[in-house]
């Protein structure tokens, strides 16, 4: 395995990484900012408030896409370990 090969790997391992993630915490931001405006226009400044809504938002957005997830994860592993004989040179 050459540095060439590594580096290929790291970078598509991060590049998942960042696909997977992204709609998580997109829809995290998105409600959190909008938690915060809310907050600020009523001036109302409980912590609970900012935090409940963000996890909600979260776990449904998992739940939602947690399929979509799981198939990247497993297209990503397969490619990986169908190619590990590749790697070995």
């Amino acid at each position: 395995m050459n540095e060439v090969t590594i580096i290929q790997v790291l970078n598509e391992t991060l590049y998942m990484t960042l696909i997977i993630s992204a709609p998580i915490m997109g829809i995290g931001m998105f409600v959190g900012i909008t938690t915060s405006i809310i907050q600020t226009v009523t001036s109302i400044q409980d912590q609970s408030l900012a935090f409940v809504p963000k996890l909600l938002a979260t776990v449904v957005t998992i739940f939602l896409m947690g399929s979509w997830i799981l198939n990247k994860i497993v297209e990503f592993t397969v490619r990986i370990l169908t190619n590990l004989p590749q790697f070995a040179h």
